[in-house]
């Protein structure tokens, strides 16, 4: 009997250490890097800052080095808030029932940001001002397969691109290491 209680008290301490589990389930991707080589280049944040006019065929191209394995989301930032940001494909419906639409292109070497919809050019000055002039975009690029097994465990999807903020925190995004580049 003496040598089957140190036994038993040992599993106890084992099965109540183990079961107690203090784990967010919130998954947040600290290295989600399947190459560990190439842990140089993402996740990266970049802001745009650029007026989209006639000169430019109301577009901006960024060049970048992707990889076959990265994502590119691009945010507009909402001139009413300065914090918020909109992931685009957008449409803005105005006056008149025109449409005007913020979209992006991407592939290995490039993105390009433009405008569709109501010719850019038929915007009266105040529409200009507010959707052509001044405008700040942030690409973010991210790994096409991070979290997979953390979103496979879970049954909420991983992130949710379209919230700016959830794709910080899920991605563990230092937005204080931001680059900023004045397009003209």
């Amino acid at each position: 009997m003496k040598k089957i209680l140190p036994l038993i008290l040992l599993s106890g301490i084992g099965l109540l250490s183990y079961s107690c589990d203090n784990r967010n389930d919130d998954p947040v991707v600290v290295n989600p890097n399947p190459n560990p080589g190439d842990s140089d280049t993402l996740p990266v944040m970049k802001d745009v800052n650029v007026s989209l006019s006639s000169s430019n065929n109301y577009s901006h191209i960024e060049l970048l080095n992707l990889q076959n394995t990265d994502v590119v989301l691009v945010y507009r930032k909402d001139p009413a808030s300065s914090n918020a940001w909109q992931l685009i494909p957008k449409t803005y419906y105005l006056a008149g029932s025109r449409e005007l639409e913020y979209n992006f292109l991407f592939n290995s070497q490039k993105v390009e940001i433009f405008t569709e919809g109501v010719s850019p050019a038929t915007l009266s000055s105040a529409e200009a001002g507010t959707y052509l002039n001044n405008q700040t975009f942030r690409i973010v690029l991210v790994y096409a397969n991070a979290g997979k097994s953390a979103a496979a465990k879970s049954a909420k999807p991983a992130v949710d691109y379209s919230d700016y903020n959830a794709v910080v925190k899920y991605y563990n995004l230092d937005e204080s290491k931001v680059q900023t580049i004045n397009a003209k």
